[in-house]
């Protein structure tokens, strides 16, 4: 990418780190719905059905996970309201870079990403949670949990723009959840019926709360999911990233 396309890529993403200060409470609910339903699933609900271990350490690689792949629905809506008001015409006009409205918008959405990956790491920490796999292991754990939210950031945009409307947006959001909770992020498969347990299996975030899992060492890991939760991303990736580009790229001519 070339110096004119990081400056204007640059451009976005501090336009939509302004809104942050301009819209607080949508930072602040972003920041705490996973906080909730860590604590939820954790101390009210109850959970750990087939889990081997202290619960805590089962669920907190899961809620990690599960926290990568919702909260789009913000990404999206500002994707959406942009296109409805005329505002990526406006951009379109002007000598900026091809892309560099959605690269801006995926850089501010990685931040707070990154943002809430912290909080809830704090909280589960207050708690008692304590990951034991090292400093390498637990660096390597984020990458792998950002990696993830990237991929699923980047299928949000993709259908944002497929969208158009900031009103399909809700529904277009309810395919996330699915995906979120037909996991192993709250209950281990082996105590899921056999074809459920085996599509959760599947599912790409159960294969990176899996291998978060081992990195943090807590019960329910497995080593060879590693390679999977690195693959399933990239593969996503490779699909819905030029995908997106292009769909914007059609819609600028």
């Amino acid at each position: 990418m070339s110096t004119y396309a990081l400056t204007d890529s640059w451009t976005m993403t501090r336009r939509e780190l302004a809104h942050w200060a301009r819209q607080p409470g949508r930072l602040v609910v972003g920041l705490v719905f996973p906080v909730m339903l860590l604590l939820m699933f954790g101390y009210l609900v109850g959970g750990g059905r087939g889990v081997n271990g202290d619960y805590l350490d089962y669920l907190m690689p899961g809620m990690l996970a599960l926290t990568m792949a919702f909260g789009l629905e913000g990404t999206m809506l500002a994707v959406t309201q942009d296109l409805d008001k005329g505002v990526i015409d406006r951009f379109r006009a002007m000598p900026m870079a091809d892309g560099a409205v959605l690269v801006g918008r995926s850089a501010a959405d990685m931040l707070q990403s990154a943002v809430g990956l912290a909080v809830l790491i704090l909280v589960g920490l207050a708690l008692g949670w304590r990951p034991q796999g090292g400093p390498g292991a637990f660096l390597a754990a984020v990458g792998l949990l950002l990696l993830f939210r990237f991929a699923m950031l980047w299928i949000g945009i993709h259908l944002a723009l497929v969208a158009g409307k900031p009103e399909m947006v809700q529904a277009v959001q309810i395919l996330v959840w699915p995906i979120g909770f037909l996991s192993n992020a709250l209950a281990a498969p082996a105590s899921m019926p056999g074809w459920l347990g085996t599509a959760v299996e599947w599912n790409p975030m159960s294969r990176t709360a899996t291998a978060v899992r081992d990195l943090f060492g807590g019960p329910g890991a497995d080593p060879a999911h590693i390679w999977a939760a690195t693959a399933w991303p990239l593969a996503l990736l490779a699909v819905f990233f030029p995908l997106a580009v292009r769909k914007f790229a059609r819609m600028s001519h």
